[in-house]
């Protein structure tokens, strides 16, 4: 009996110490003072395997609060911005600044709950940020799902109450799709105009470009999904997000600029380089060849051009390109006669009053506006 007693016991100590090797397992390598941001991201299905391919991207972080090196970095930051201590002081530009001066974790093993399943990450970068693909069963998303989203969140350490979650979106076949860029289409920053968009950026209150919340929000009641392709740096992801919640834009995927504040282009904060924004968005068309979509920009950097040579490549998916106007270039400027000169006329539209996008575009299913 005593024997007997001391297998069970013995056993009981086992499973215990292998219930907490397992919590340890999918635990992840986060300390009380690291933050994480799970960024929004895009699956697409895989029919031939009844899968989703999701894309993962978050970042890991110290925002090292009262470290003397961010103290340092953070003056360093200000003077070079040439922005007053005055300025410097309020809560609006500590609360985006400080997101530019944090202290990148690299090296860092994370664990993710996705569709009910916890799944390790591979290590951090130099950046902080971890990326990689996950292929879940479509039964699983579907459990899972509400409204085409599919929650992701951090699993953290047993003592470790924090909550770092994200939505993914899971988006079909077939369907169409608003690729839009967010500076100066979405949203005023003025980027070619350097002062500006420091004052847009880390000075001011986000403004939303009036009419364009109405506009989109028109097209996603129709049932177009949203990519977000963008210049701006993931540091102001948090801030566009929430942003965007509090206008009405609709949720979409984000693909943004990986940016370091060391970079000697600081100053090029939202340049937007030509080969980088057509690879992103030819990316997007190949991951959903049967998807159409319209594709959204301002005439401030290379949208025009960049436009023009998407449409060269995916002409049969591309319903319309539409063109803000913010360099007193209409459609009949050189430039744009220049750009799409290899784009049908019916297919293109350069405006001013975002309220065109829905008088020439109507997405109800069965309508004959659509190729």
């Amino acid at each position: 009996m005593i024997k007997l007693l001391g297998m069970v016991v013995g056993t009981l100590v086992v499973y215990l110490l292998g219930a907490r090797l397992v919590v340890a397992f999918h635990s992840s390598d986060i300390k009380a003072d690291e933050q994480v941001v799970l960024f929004a991201t895009a699956a697409h299905y895989d029919a031939a395997q009844s899968r989703w391919q999701v894309p993962i991207h978050g970042w890991i972080f110290d925002l090292e609060e009262d470290s003397l090196w961010r103290s340092a970095l953070a003056t360093a930051f200000v003077h070079g911005l040439n922005i007053h201590e005055d300025v410097a002081a309020q809560e609006l530009f500590r609360r985006r600044a400080r997101m530019f001066l944090v202290d990148n974790e690299r090296n860092k093993k994370l664990t993710i709950d996705i569709a009910g399943k916890q799944v390790g990450l591979p290590k951090s970068g130099p950046n902080g940020h971890f990326t990689t693909t996950l292929s879940v069963a479509d039964s699983d998303a579907q459990r899972h799902q509400r409204d085409g989203w599919m929650p992701l969140a951090l699993v953290t350490p047993a003592n470790d109450a924090r909550s770092f979650q994200a939505q993914l979106q899971l988006v079909a076949e077939h369907g169409v799709s608003v690729i839009s860029d967010i500076d100066d289409t979405v949203k005023h920053t003025n980027v070619r105009d350097k002062k500006a968009v420091i004052e847009n950026t880390f000075v001011k209150p986000f403004a939303v470009v009036a009419g364009i919340e109405q506009a989109y929000t028109e097209w996603a009641k129709q049932g177009a999904l949203f990519h977000y392709v963008s210049s701006s740096p993931w540091q102001l992801y948090p801030a566009l997000t929430e942003f965007f919640a509090e206008v009405g834009l609709p949720a979409g995927s984000f693909y943004l600029k990986t940016f370091r504040v060391k970079d000697e282009s600081f100053f090029d904060l939202f340049a937007s380089p030509f080969e980088t924004k057509v690879s992103t968005i030819s990316g997007i068309l190949e991951r959903w060849p049967q998807r159409r979509f319209i594709l959204v920009g301002d005439s401030g950097e290379k949208d025009p051009e960049v436009y023009a040579r998407i449409y060269a490549q995916f002409p049969d998916q591309i319903v319309h390109i539409y063109i803000r106007n913010v360099t007193d270039e209409d459609g009949e400027a050189e430039r744009c006669r220049q750009a799409f000169a290899g784009v049908p006329q019916e297919r293109w539209t350069v405006f001013k009053d975002p309220s065109v996008l829905n008088e020439r575009i109507d997405l109800t299913p069965g309508n004959s506006t659509l190729p």
